[in-house]
C-alpha cells in the first residue's frame, strides 16, 4: 500500500484521463489568469469518470495555496509532536509552508478553482436553489441500495437523517433503533465552515458487543452499557482520566463506574483498562478506536431558513462512511507510517486497494466509502478517482487521531451527546494553546479560508491593514464566527450545483465563485518563499480544551 504524505486535510471527515500523458484537453479560458506550464492539464467536460485523471488526488486543493512566507493554513494537518507514544507517527510538521510534492503533484490538477462562475450563478434564482437544497436525496438513495440485490456494500442509513436533529433523541441516539449516535463537535477549520460552502454532521456506531449487557442470564441490549462504552472510547481518544456522562444505571452495567463503592446512578466514569458488557475482552487503547466502529458523515449544502438563519438542509452533497475493519496496535502503526515515509523518499505515487461496493482500503485498518450527487441530484457511489480524494485526509497526515477528525473534537462528556449545534458554542482553544482555535486560525492564515479569498470573512473579522479584530472575534460564538450571510450561502450553493451539473468533481469540489488568485497552477519548489519561523505553529492538536471557555453559553 502506497500513499503520498503531503496533503492538507479538509476535518473531515471522507473524495478523466491520465494527466501524465499530457493529452490535449479542451481549454478553459477562465484559468488563463494564473500562470501554468504549456502542458498543464485543462478541464475537459464531460470528464471520463471511469479513468484515473489524477494519481495525486490525495493532495487536496488547499495544498496549492500560496503561503508567500507569511500565511500558514498548513498547520491544522501537518504537525510533529513530542509525545513519541502517539500512534500517529507521521510527524510531518516540517511540511508547513513546504510543497514537498512528487513531480506529478507539482502541477495543480484541481482546475475547478480557476473557473469563473459569477455569471452563471447570477442567472440562477434564489428560490430555485432553495427548493433544490430542501429536497431529500438521501432516503431514496439508501432505500434503493437496501433493495438492490447486486449491491454488496454497506447501506449507511438512518431513518429521517435528512431532517437532521429530528432523527435523534436528546442524547443523540437515532430514533429508528439503528444504534447510530450523533455527537456535537466543533467543525475543523475551515473547509467545513458553512461560510466556505458546506455544512455537515457526523454519527458513530459501535458493534453489538459494545451495546450488550452481560449482567443477567442471557445477553441483552442495554443503552447504559452503550453509553458507558461510548464514554470509555472518548476517554481513550482524548487521553482522559475521567469524564462526565449522562445518568448511567451501574446495576445494568454491573460495574462501579464512578468509583464511589456502590452500584447506583453514575454521572462520572473513570478510566478503565477494558470496555464493558459484551466487549469486556476488548482493551481500551489510548488514541485508537476498537475494531468494528463505524462513522457516518454527511456533507450538505448551506441551509437558509425563512429568517435568514443558517443550518443543515435536507439535501446532501455527499454521504461518507468509514468502517474500522482491522485493529493495528501502536507498534504496527509505527511500521506502517515508516513505510509511508520510505514510499515518499522513493518518489512513488499513491496506490490504494479498491474493494468496489465495500469501499477503498486506506492501508491503516479502515475502509472508506463515499456517495456523491449525480447530474440530476440523486446520490451515486463515487468512482475510483473520486474516492481517492478522500484518502488525503484519512491516510497520512500528522494531526489525525486514528485517521479521524470529528470525534476528537466532540464537546467533552455529557454535554457533547446530541446532534451538532454550534449556536452558543464558545471558541474553545486547542489543547495546550492559549488562544481560541478559530481566532488562532484566522490570525495565522490571514483570511477566512485556506485560499484567503472569502471576502465576507475578511470584512467581518479583519481590519483594513489585515490584522484580526481580536475583541470582536472573542465576543462571538462559533455560529457567528463561521456562518455566512444569506446571500453568500445561496451563491455558494448555486456554484456547487454547477459542479454537480458538470459532474466535474475530479477537478475539485470547492464551491468557488471566481478564479482563485492565491493558488498555484504549478509549483517550482526552488522558487517558493519558505514560511517564516514565527508563522509556524508547533504542538497544535485537533482536540479541544472545552474547560478553557466552557462548551456553550
Amino acid at each position: 500500500m502506497k500513499h503520498i504524505i503531503v496533503v492538507f486535510c479538509i476535518g473531515l471527515i471522507l473524495a478523466g484521463c491520465d494527466s501524465a500523458n499530457s493529452e490535449a484537453l479542451e481549454n478553459n479560458p477562465s484559468s488563463s489568469a494564473v500562470s501554468a506550464p504549456n502542458d498543464a492539464p485543462q478541464r475537459k467536460l464531460p470528464p471520463d469518470l471511469s479513468a484515473i485523471y489524477n494519481h495525486e488526488a490525495p493532495i487536496p486543493p488547499q495544498c496549492y495555496t500560496r503561503t508567500e512566507g507569511d500565511f500558514n493554513p498548513c498547520y491544522t494537518c501537518h504537525q510533529t509532536y513530542d509525545d513519541r507514544a502517539r500512534p500517529n507517527t507521521m510527524w510531518d510538521g516540517y511540511l508547513q509552508g513546504a510543497y514537498d510534492f512528487s513531480e506529478l503533484g507539482e502541477t495543480n490538477h484541481w482546475l475547478n478553482l480557476f473557473v469563473d462562475r459569477r455569471e452563471q450563478v447570477a442567472k440562477m434564482s434564489d428560490q430555485a436553489i432553495i427548493d433544490y437544497i430542501n429536497q431529500d436525496n438521501y432516503t431514496p438513495a439508501m432505500t434503493a441500495l437496501a433493495e438492490d440485490d447486486e449491491w454488496g456494500g454497506p447501506v449507511p442509513y438512518i431513518k429521517g437523517l435528512h431532517n437532521g436533529a429530528a432523527a435523534f433523541d436528546e442524547l443523540g441516539f437515532a430514533k429508528d433503533g439503528s444504534h447510530w449516535v450523533a455527537f456535537n463537535y466543533k467543525p475543523l477549520p475551515s473547509t467545513f465552515w458553512p461560510t466556505n460552502g458546506s455544512t455537515d454532521d457526523v454519527m458513530v456506531r459501535l458493534p453489538e458487543a459494545f451495546r450488550t449487557s452481560t449482567c443477567a442470564e442471557g445477553e441483552q441490549a442495554s443503552r447504559d452499557v452503550y453509553l458507558a462504552n461510548l464514554s470509555l472510547m472518548e476517554i481513550a481518544i482524548k487521553e482522559l482520566d475521567r469524564i462526565s456522562t449522562p445518568p448511567i444505571d451501574e446495576q445494568a452495567v454491573c460495574a462501579d463506574l464512578d468509583g464511589d463503592g456502590t452500584l447506583g446512578t453514575a454521572r462520572t466514569l473513570l478510566k478503565r483498562d477494558h470496555y464493558l458488557g459484551g466487549a469486556a475482552d476488548v482493551p481500551v487503547t489510548d488514541m485508537l478506536y476498537p475494531e468494528g466502529i463505524e462513522f457516518l458523515h454527511t456533507v450538505r449544502y448551506v441551509g437558509v431558513d425563512a429568517h435568514g438563519g443558517i443550518g443543515l438542509p435536507p439535501r446532501m452533497k455527499e454521504v461518507r462512511y468509514m468502517n474500522k475493519i482491522r485493529f493495528y496496535n501502536s507498534a504496527h502503526l509505527k511500521s506502517l507510517y515508516g513505510n509511508e515515509h520510505q514510499e515518499k523518499a522513493e518518489g512513488n505515487l499513491p496506490y490504494y486497494t479498491d474493494h468496489g461496493d465495500r469501499g477503498m482500503d486506506n492501508g491503516f485498518g479502515w475502509m472508506v466509502l463515499g456517495f456523491i450527487e449525480k447530474e440530476d441530484g440523486s446520490l451515486r457511489p463515487q468512482s475510483n478517482q473520486e474516492q481517492r480524494f478522500c484518502m488525503g485526509c484519512h491516510t497520512t497526515v500528522g494531526t489525525t487521531i486514528d485517521q479521524t477528525f470529528a470525534f476528537p473534537r466532540k464537546v467533552t462528556g455529557a454535554e457533547g451527546w446530541g446532534y451538532i449545534d454550534i449556536k452558543g458554542m464558545r471558541d474553545a482553544p486547542a489543547i495546550n494553546q492559549d488562544e481560541g482555535e478559530i481566532a488562532q486560525y484566522l490570525r495565522l492564515v490571514g483570511g477566512g479560508n485556506e485560499f484567503r479569498e472569502n471576502d465576507e470573512m475578511q470584512a467581518r473579522w479583519f481590519n483594513e491593514d489585515g490584522s484580526l479584530k481580536r475583541d470582536k472575534v472573542a465576543d462571538a460564538d462559533v455560529y457567528e464566527l463561521i456562518t455566512p450571510s444569506r446571500e453568500r450561502a445561496l451563491a455558494l450553493n448555486k456554484a456547487y450545483k454547477l459542479i454537480v451539473e458538470e459532474q466535474s468533481y475530479l477537478y475539485g469540489r470547492d464551491a468557488t465563485l471566481k478564479p482563485a488568485e492565491n493558488v498555484y497552477r504549478h509549483i517550482n519548489p526552488d522558487e517558493v518563499t519558505p514560511l517564516k519561523p514565527e508563522k509556524r505553529i508547533d504542538g497544535y492538536d485537533i482536540r479541544l480544551d472545552w474547560s478553557a471557555a466552557g462548551a456553550t453559553e
